[in-house]
């Protein structure tokens, strides 16, 4: 393995975020996702996140930065991820099979939650689910994909494309937005 190869990934890595940092729509619409996420906690919401494999890690990270504590010792600001309870998930995928594993509990969600999804492709089905049932509740939903959105796009009242086709950049893009958009919380919350 050759160090230009490094390089390159990590250039490659740096560029989609560059690119994100150089879209004036993009960028505001970051702005407009923690200034939602803002109101969600001061009306007594909570923020939960849903994705799968590094997409469901990744939600279970930015949850636990709401929930545990970002740069500031504060208050907790109430998130979830909802895939942690593994009795559920399994149970659930049981009875009504995968699809309906984050739609059937968003159907338990408050009117002043809201809920973020990450997924590359913007057409996981459990995700595009719970997004429809959030829809007809009106539920605020964030959508976290890679370039075109898929399914999750139209489906979003925020959707945050990240300008890539590549998984892994578009996984460290969407820790990258949502570590932003956790610090733009905390100071403005706190």
């Amino acid at each position: 393995m050759e160090n230009n190869h490094i390089q390159k990934i990590l250039l490659a890595s740096a560029e989609v975020k560059h690119n994100i940092a150089n879209d004036e729509t993009l960028v505001e619409i970051i702005r407009k996702a923690a200034d939602a996420i803002v109101r969600c906690f001061q009306q007594g919401g909570r923020v939960y996140f849903c994705g799968n494999g590094g997409s469901a890690a990744d939600a279970q990270h930015l949850a636990a930065e709401f929930s545990g504590r970002f740069y500031k010792d504060r208050a907790v600001l109430p998130s979830e991820a909802l895939h942690t309870n593994s009795s559920y998930m399994t149970a659930v995928a049981n009875d009504y099979g995968y699809d309906e594993v984050y739609a059937r509990i968003a159907g338990s969600f408050s009117s002043k939650d809201l809920l973020v999804g990450l997924s590359t492709s913007g057409n996981s089905t459990n995700i595009v689910r719970a997004f429809e049932v959030c829809r007809s509740k009106g539920i605020l939903t964030i959508g976290m994909t890679g370039t075109g959105g898929g399914k999750m796009k139209s489906l979003s009242d925020l959707w945050i494309g990240v300008p890539s086709n590549d998984t892994p950049r578009i996984q460290e893009a969407h820790i990258t937005v949502g570590h932003i958009i956790c610090q733009l919380v905390e100071e403005t919350m706190f």
